[in-house]
């Protein structure tokens, strides 16, 4: 009888044919059949080792359990792997007073660790602390991009001296400061400008002398020449378009992915746009027939973006990944009519500010100033794309003793120069991400080019899975590998002999079976635990030869469908071959027999050729063999015909839009092409619409005479 009860609570912890789950914790309601499988379901999960530890009848998945349960159980060997930390780079904050030696950008260091490898286990999470000190004399690269618009035409006379004036300001703040020019107007299509010669040439009215329009133009690179700035802005001339929207966002992405071309250096990257008008964004290219979507790529060819006929605006979230990804703060000094619409833009981009510009620009240096105070007096934390299964909390501790969480604790205001904020940051996996290959992720400070890098790896097994003895002892005649306190062997086994064992949604051609480590020291031949005899016990399973009288879960399948709805492959002869159990009819799932009775038990789902699914459980009581049956089949439902035609019915008209669609816009590119060939007959000195009034006919008798 003590084989019957192994070999039945072997069967019940083989995940193919039990959908039961045993009350109590997390732990145990995972059903792990190893160590590895147990400390991923959570952080209060254990292992426990010891090889004496199951009772009889208890499941391998016993073994996980809370730690304080395990112990209550007698367990005095426990498996329970922890998190851990290192710190691979760990370069001090730079203390720097303005005057001193002259550092290089990277030799200056605003967040510290630089770089850390952290050793995950399931749930439970790991802290580490990153400082952050904002440095005295920190270099500035700041960009002037303007709007040269004919409306900015006062402006412009008063950013011809913005050079030196704004180099005498800045250095208050910094020893190392930098500064760049950049002009913007519109794309040189219709209906955005006029391109008609004489306006291509000159697109302002009277006597106005305008240079030709463009889209954006990168006048000079960043320098410390303050005079040199001074100089090529002076020679800049006024130009003109049609629409009242500006092409600004070509020239921000431009700015923003032509490094080499701007010069940023690794410093604080500031951008000044400055405009009094508001601006155009991606679908606005339709306008002119540009469809294809911006590429975020650099376009500039003698200083000049080349492929604003060719591209549509970027989208405000293109905008934002580009100015993210390099490091660029951006300032909108903008006229007071158009402060509600940046303001709103200014929400959408991190690190950015709004300033009111006066009518001609006059302010223009004071709005920079105070534009970079209030955005250097912030830090903001962000990090990479986390891999699936782990996720990240941020706490701030900023001046005045200010603790911040959730999505404030990645942020700290009202910073000044030379002050020291602190960040506590959890990460936490869940099971074993990436099948437990290392991953790693970066956290930065908004606007700075500095990061953090954290290298992720995952425990995903157990310190004895290392420690496995194959081939031992343990294992009946050898075959096996004695691991975590017990030993697990694998099957090689046919498609028929899997059938009815294996639950009908596994398909796999082996299957392991976990048991004590005494089932593996005997097998016997010929066991009555195989129908009629037929086959061998080994580690508690019964290996049976394949016959016409096996007593595999396939046969029992049959015998309670022939028994219990008279259908089935043995409903001819279902009295012969399936009187050796009792058959007990329930109503429902819930009459079940559950597993806290003493004798084991096994719960099995089936589908029959209607595919119709039936419940029921094997038990053996004392020597009596048991079969509580659900005595009602669950058999799908038809198809719900309205559903379907509703969805047929909606296809047909969403394609019918898109077709629509998709005419009306080849239809607008047509109309521009069209009035493109108009325009150009024009400038030749045709007009494609007269037709004269004048109809000549030939006399055909007439010869002239």
């Amino acid at each position: 009888m003590d084989l019957k009860l192994l070999f039945m609570s072997t069967l019940f912890g083989i995940i193919c044919c039990s959908s039961a789950q045993q009350e109590g914790n997390e732990c145990i309601k995972a059903n792990a059949l190893s160590c590895g499988e147990c400390i991923q379901v959570g952080a209060k999960c254990g292992w426990c080792t010891d090889t004496e530890f199951l009772k009889q009848g208890e499941p391998t998945s016993a073994r996980c359990d809370e730690l304080e349960s395990l112990r209550k159980r007698g367990c005095d060997k426990i498996e329970n792997p922890h998190g851990s930390q290192r710190i691979l780079k760990n370069k001090a904050v730079t203390n720097r007073k303005k005057g001193a030696e002259k550092l290089r950008p990277e030799d200056i260091t605003q967040i510290q660790p630089q770089k850390l490898s952290l050793n995950l286990r399931s749930g439970e999470p790991q802290n580490i602390k990153l400082r952050f000190k904002r440095a005295e004399d920190y270099p500035i690269d700041l960009y002037y991009l303007m709007d040269l618009s004919y409306s900015m035409k006062d402006d412009l006379e008063n950013v011809k001296n913005l050079g030196t004036s704004l180099m005498k300001e800045m250095s208050k703040i910094t020893s190392d400061f930098r500064i760049g020019f950049g002009s913007f107007v519109e794309k040189t299509v219709m209906p955005y400008i006029s391109t008609t010669p004489a306006k291509l040439l000159n697109p302002c009215t009277g006597d106005q002398n305008c240079t030709s329009p463009f889209s954006y133009k990168n006048v000079l690179k960043l320098t410390s020449n303050g005079q040199q700035f001074n100089s090529l802005v002076g020679q800049q001339q006024i130009s003109g378009n049609l629409d009242s929207p500006e092409g600004g966002f070509d020239a921000i992405m431009q700015v923003a992915v032509c490094g080499d071309h701007i010069g940023w250096r690794n410093v604080t990257r500031l951008l000044v746009f400055s405009t009094d008008a508001g601006f155009h964004f991606a679908g606005d290219g339709k306008l002119g027939g540009i469809v294809l979507p911006n590429d975020g790529k650099c376009h500039l060819e003698n200083s000049m973006y080349t492929m604003s006929h060719y591209y549509d605006y970027p989208s405000i979230a293109h905008l934002v990944q580009k100015l993210s990804e390099n490091n660029i703060q951006t300032i909108f000094a903008v006229t007071e009519e158009f402060q509600p619409v940046y303001k709103e833009l200014k929400n959408l981009i991190p690190k950015s500010a709004v300033g009111t510009l006066s009518a001609n620009s006059s302010n223009v240096i004071n709005l920079i100033i105070d534009a970079y105070n209030s955005l250097s007096s912030e830090v903001i934390l962000e990090n990479s794309k986390l891999p699936e299964g782990v996720t990240i909390t941020y706490q701030s501790r900023c001046k005045n003793g200010v603790v911040n969480e959730g999505e404030n604790g990645r942020k700290c205001s009202n910073i000044s120069i030379g002050d020291e904020v602190s960040f506590n940051i959890n990460i936490t996996a869940q099971g074993c991400p990436k099948q437990g290959k290392p991953e790693s992720i970066k956290i930065k400070p908004l606007g700075f080019t500095e990061e953090v890098e954290i290298l992720l790896n995952f425990i995903c097994e157990c310190e004895c899975h290392k420690h496995g003895i194959k081939n031992s002892d343990m294992c009946h005649n050898g075959n096996g590998t004695f691991e975590c306190g017990f030993s697990w062997k694998v099957k090689q086994v046919a498609n028929t002999q899997l059938k009815g064992i294996v639950h009908p949604k596994i398909k796999i051609l082996s299957i392991i079976i976990h048991t004590h480590v005494e089932c593996h020291k005997h097998g016997i031949k010929n066991s009555d635990m195989c129908h009629n005899g037929n086959g061998t016990v080994e580690c508690g399973v019964s290996q049976c030869t394949l016959t016409k009288h096996v007593t595999g879960s396939s046969c029992l399948r049959e015998c309670v469908q022939c028994r219990a709805f008279g259908t089935g492959e043995k409903k001819d002869t279902c009295e012969r071959d399936c009187s050796y159990f009792n058959l007990i009819k329930v109503k429902d799932r819930d009459k079940l027999p559950q597993p806290v009775q003493a004798f084991p038990l096994m719960h099995c789902k089936e589908r029959d050729a209607n595919d119709c699914w039936f419940y029921y459980t094997y038990a053996v009581n004392n020597t009596e063999k048991e079969v509580h049956v659900v005595d009602a089949l669950e058999c799908p439902a038809g198809p719900d015909i309205i559903p379907i035609v509703a969805g047929v019915v909606t296809g047909i008209v969403l394609i019918g839009l898109a077709l629509l669609l998709i005419w009306k816009l080849l239809m607008i590119i047509h109309d521009r092409r069209e009035f493109a060939k108009f325009e150009k007959e024009k400038m030749n000195g045709e007009n494609p619409i007269y037709k004269s009034a004048v109809t000549t006919v030939i006399n055909p008798k007439y010869e002239g005479k």
